[in-house]
């Protein structure tokens, strides 16, 4: 079978879903280590501080938003598997011109290009993942958030070991070696689609006993609560860099201690697929809610690695149950997983464009207020806490009217 053919609407359950997995591990170890650490080339090479950092990151979640949007609907038409190898192409291509063009400039638009590259590669796997799993749903949900949390926390972890013992240049070789490696995953993928496709099972005929009334209100209120998530955590990474020069940490040590937040995510995730007693529960996402914006606050103004510590812990918690709240909500609530991957991939590019734009902004404004841009964060963080306070009160009033 060649990739023409993979321009058909996938068949849910012909895809190999352990090989999807192994795809999935592998992209996101690739584009952590490539985008996390970007913002330390960028102040290495061209001197990029806090302020260019934050207007990098801002433009990735600006393109992020309208590029993951439009790729889930492409998917949902022309099929996952042909999705996923557009990206899969478009990340080499961007990969291979890192390499080779040298300019601030240039490592702008690498940036932008990879941006668009993964948005045609996230939504398509989400939903490979999800469609046709039926009763299956929550547990595919959780392999898929357990595998792509823990590449990224490995990727994290090691990153910083890894430039120091290859140099900058591996930010660009090592993705690009992997993403070869995905494209000889995905072939395998699309050799063993099974000849005869078993009936694709609805989720939404299959009578899950959690889903209550007011679903699709639990769903909104999750895609209020990821964007602002991301927000938090796309002002933290543009911020690292300076934060570890202030505790006095090396780039390998600061890829371990700043990657602590990621594994706690990733332990969360792993208790949450065990555990359902949180779904559709407001008060979880009220918790979490609450305590990424006290623990985005005492991060970024941590004074010293123990606190730091303490506050990535309550941070990976409180992401990690916000994240699985949006996608699970997302995949149970639609047929058109591809359509809604790519939602839920877009309220995530909106925060990942407000909280460095946000930041950027801070430190135009008051530029002689220190730790201005977190502080800016924190509020609008605080201000979106109260609005998913008032949402969660209209849908209980809107719930009772209705009873």
């Amino acid at each position: 079978m060649n990739i023409t053919d993979c321009k058909k609407k996938d068949t849910p359950v012909s895809a190999p879903k352990g090989l999807i997995f192994s795809l999935e591990l592998i992209n996101c170890f690739a584009a952590v280590y490539y985008s996390n650490f970007l913002f330390f080339y960028m102040k290495i090479r061209f001197g990029f501080g806090e302020f260019e950092n934050f207007l990098l990151a801002a433009l990735n979640g600006a393109i992020y938003v309208v590029a993951s949007w439009k790729c889930g609907e492409f998917a949902q038409r022309r099929g996952y598997h042909f999705s996923i190898y557009i990206g899969l192409l478009l990340f080499a291509l961007a990969m291979a011109m890192g390499l080779f063009f040298h300019t601030a400039y240039a490592q702008i638009f690498v940036f932008a290009l990879w941006t668009v590259a993964v948005c045609f590669i996230w939504p398509a796997i989400e939903a490979i993942v999800c469609e046709g799993s039926g009763n299956k749903l929550p547990d595919m949900v959780g392999f898929y958030n357990i595998t792509w949390a823990g590449g990224g926390a490995i990727a994290y972890f090691t990153a910083g070991m890894l430039l120091e013992r290859f140099g900058l240049q591996s930010l660009f070789w090592i993705p690009l070696g992997l993403v070869t490696l995905e494209a000889v995953l995905l072939t395998f993928v699309v050799t063993l689609k099974t000849a005869k496709p078993l009936p694709i099972v609805s989720t939404l005929n299959v009578q899950h006993k959690e889903r209550p009334l007011n679903a699709r209100h639990f769903m909104h209120l999750a895609w209020l609560a990821n964007p602002l998530s991301y927000v938090a955590i796309n002002t933290v990474i543009p911020l690292v860099p300076s934060l570890s020069a202030k505790l006095g940490l090396s780039t390998g040590t600061a890829g371990i201690v700043c990657s602590i937040w990621m594994f706690a995510r990733l332990g969360t995730f792993i208790v949450l697929w065990k555990w359902t007693g949180w779904h559709y529960r407001f008060r979880w996402l009220v918790v979490s809610f609450f305590t990424l914006v006290g623990c985005f606050t005492l991060l970024v103004a941590a004074a010293s690695v123990p606190l730091l510590l303490v506050a990535e812990i309550g941070f990976g918690l409180s992401t990690g149950l916000i994240y699985y709240s949006s996608l699970y909500y997302s995949m149970n609530a639609s047929e058109e997983k591809g359509a809604h991957g790519g939602l839920h991939e877009a309220m995530i590019g909106a925060g990942l464009f407000l909280g460095p734009a946000c930041g950027a902004g801070a430190l135009v404004l008051l530029p002689a207020t220190g730790n201005a841009g977190a502080w800016s964060v924190t509020g609008l963080l605080t201000i979106g806490f109260s609005v998913f306070l008032w949402m969660g009160r209209l849908g209980r009033n809107k719930l009772s009217q209705r009873d």
